[in-house]
């Protein structure tokens, strides 16, 4: 049978939006069934989303949706280039309406598009559910989001259903590559053998550009060419699951053994169990070829049955989050900066518990307790940035440390400038598992596809 090809167009929310076109051109050039995906969600990223929605029944999709297709709508439509997306966020709906606007305002026919639903456990009517999972720290919490990740069966009979766009909510990142192999191959849910490597051919395509040298790049260790201009990857699957990565054509960067080697291992916790809501993917007898310039085959995944449960993310209010930064140059600047951080925490000592980085200096690996800051030794920095940080559930004590930044402009140390603070709602995350069977993942197609 005609292998898929499945290209990437983003690998978070807010990635570049002129990505998709070299892809999409590559796609149609090769000629062969094609979808084109875009994976845009993070845990955070879905429960900011939904606040959104909270202020705007209309939005809470991604909010460059409109900028990532609209260079590429017409020829995906033109040539049978179908698009899946978890961009559709805590929204999907109003991103499918979104997407039929766009395609009137482009003059284009409107697609058949069909919206995945089930994952969205937010509603009082799933607290039960939750209860179950999490305890009776559920009734004490603001619940903002709580969203299952589903798997790919729903996007895999949408696509069958004739679907052109399936707008996703929260899926596992891989699934929105699995579902796509499901449709085209006809392969059967508890096909573990396929599903196995089709999972891992989704795993190296979801982050967009790290496995076409983008996070991959250190100058110096690991040179990576053109990377102003970073091609997106492409992944030709084959009937077996295995599947080619190459990129989109006339792009920088490149695709490697020891770039494909890099995501195949990123946030992997178990090289022999990567569980997903489609299978329980097992890398350890995994070759990665080179095949060609741009080319690197991965063979020899193995996959075994799927897990009894999907895993469930709780985002919910914990207080506010207050930030504030000053610099300091010149002689002295890091024993400034040290003393000004001092300062604000003697100031609001009992009040708050503070964080202080010294950017430029300690901060990357620092920790919230300062311990790392404290045991590090005085340097000679001559460019710091002080941050201080802290949280707290009343929004004027969190105000206070806003004040404190700031009033370091003229109650010293000397030579302190560029204060900015921020205040916002803090989030927090609870992690837990359902039962599959609780879940009813499902599709419904809401547009028909007719011409204008």
């Amino acid at each position: 049978m005609t292998s898929l090809l499945v290209g990437s167009a983003a690998g978070f929310s807010g990635d570049r939006v002129d990505a998709a076109g070299p892809v999409v051109d590559t796609l149609v050039a090769r000629g062969l069934p094609a979808v084109l995906i875009f994976e845009t969600l993070a845990e955070r990223t879905l429960a900011l989303a939904q606040l959104e929605r909270r202020r705007d029944p209309e939005l809470g999709y991604e909010p460059l949706l409109v900028e990532m297709l609209e260079p590429v709508l017409a020829r995906c439509l033109e040539h049978g280039v179908r698009i899946v997306s978890n961009f559709g966020a805590a929204n999907p709906p109003a991103a499918a309406r979104r997407i039929a606007q766009l395609a009137r305002e482009l003059g284009l026919r409107t697609p058949r598009i069909a919206v995945v639903s089930g994952d969205d456990l937010s509603s009082l009517a799933m607290r039960p559910l939750l209860r179950e999972a999490i305890g009776p720290r559920i009734d004490e919490i603001e619940v903002v989001s709580a969203n299952a990740y589903l798997g790919a069966e729903p996007i895999a009979a949408a696509l069958a259903a004739g679907a052109d766009i399936v707008v996703c909510g929260r899926v596992a990142d891989p699934s929105l590559v699995v579902g796509p192999a499901l449709a085209h191959y006809g392969w059967s849910p508890d096909d573990w053998a396929r599903l196995g490597p089709a999972t891992m051919a989704g795993h190296l395509l979801e982050c967009g550009a790290q496995v076409t040298g983008g996070y991959f790049a250190d100058p110096g260790l690991k040179d990576v060419p053109d990377l102003e201009s970073v091609g997106f990857p492409i992944g030709e699957i084959a009937s077996d699951g295995s599947v080619r990565i190459s990129k989109a054509a006339g792009t920088g960067g490149f695709v490697t053994a020891r770039t494909v080697k890099e995501q195949l291992l990123y946030e992997v916790h178990d090289p022999a169990a990567y569980l997903t809501p489609d299978v329980t993917a097992d890398i350890t007898e995994a070759t990665v070829l080179e095949e060609g310039r741009d080319v690197v085959r991965l063979t020899g995944v193995r996959g075994h049955a799927r897990p009894a449960t999907l895993k469930v993310n709780v985002c919910h209010e914990d207080g506010w989050l207050v930030e504030g930064e000053i610099s300091y140059a010149g002689p002295g600047a890091e024993a400034r900066a040290r003393l000004a951080g001092d300062i604000v925490k003697k100031r609001l000592q009992g009040t708050l518990d503070i964080r202080v980085d010294l950017i430029g200096a300690v901060s990357v690996f620092a920790d919230d307790g300062g311990r790392m800051l404290a045991a590090s030794p005085e340097g000679y920095a001559r460019d710091v940035r002080l941050r201080v940080a802290a949280s707290h559930g009343d929004r004027r004590t969190a105000e206070r440390l806003a004040r404190e930044v700031t009033a370091l402009y003229t109650c010293g140390p000397a030579g302190g400038g560029g204060v900015r603070t921020s205040l916002r709602p803090r989030l927090d995350t609870l992690s837990c598992f359902v039962p599959r069977e609780a879940i009813r993942a499902h599709y419904e197609v809401v547009t028909s596809g007719k011409r204008p």
